[in-house]
């Protein structure tokens, strides 16, 4: 059934204007927003509703509070979705899981823009990460190169919203997650991860988008079958 309709609240009525003045252009990446006191007066409204205006702007990540110098439209969005995103996770008790399938979507579909569009530079580099990894003998060490493996991949895509939503993804799994690296460690398949990341890069330079895509696929079942088999053993000592 219909029912009556409300006004918005104040703040919500703001943060339409400011939200419409970035869509029509009047406000760019980099403005600076007026101060406070002037915003009050420009709207009409009392402080109160332009704080919670501007909390509700930076949660929604086209804002942000640089300390002392007052609040601008971000420049780069590359990690404005993670607030956002980490409200909702933890509201509907996300897991692991949850995170390593929306990984694999957006990585099989960012492989597929890679195939058509990486630089040498870039497949140099791809090949330079594994190599590293394969020396690597810190868990540390490896843990990071084989983020900037996936990473490099992303950035192969040349699709900046995939970047956004998978560096949301990421930041989330690693502000989360805390057995995540743990279990992987304590599995004698750790090597397999190697080989993996040897057949995406494989499909990729030889040009065959199918390939990489099934790579990309085999090598997410593979980790979400590992992390499974490991919290039944209950490997979910914190890091």
């Amino acid at each position: 059934m219909f029912k009556p309709v409300e006004n918005k609240r104040v703040y919500q009525q703001v943060v339409d204007q400011v939200q419409n003045m970035i869509f029509d252009g009047s406000l760019k990446a980099g403005d600076k927003l007026p101060v406070e006191r002037d915003m009050v007066k420009l709207f009409a409204v009392s402080r109160t509703s332009i704080r919670e205006a501007v909390r509700a702007l930076e949660i929604l990540g086209l804002v942000e509070c640089r300390q002392g110098n007052g609040n601008f439209i971000r420049k780069e969005f590359d990690t404005g979705l993670f607030e956002p995103l980490s409200i909702m996770f933890k509201l509907h008790n996300g897991n692991a899981i949850e995170l390593f399938k929306v990984r694999k979507m957006l990585e099989i579909e960012a492989v597929s823009l890679a195939v058509e569009q990486i630089s040498d530079q870039q497949c140099k580099e791809l090949k330079s990460i594994m190599d590293k990894q394969d020396k690597a003998k810190s868990e540390d060490e490896k843990v990071k190169l084989d983020a900037e493996f996936h990473f490099k991949i992303i950035e192969a895509s040349n699709n900046y919203l995939l970047k956004c939503f998978y560096n949301a993804v990421s930041s989330i799994m690693k502000a989360f997650i805390s057995d995540a690296r743990i279990v992987f460690f304590k599995t004698e398949k750790l090597n397999k991860l190697s080989e993996l990341h040897q057949d995406i890069y494989e499909a990729i330079i030889s040009g065959n988008s199918d390939k990489a895509k099934k790579a990309i696929q085999k090598h997410f079942d593979f980790v979400i079958e590992i992390y499974q088999t490991g919290c039944d053993k209950k490997l979910t000592t914190p890091m």
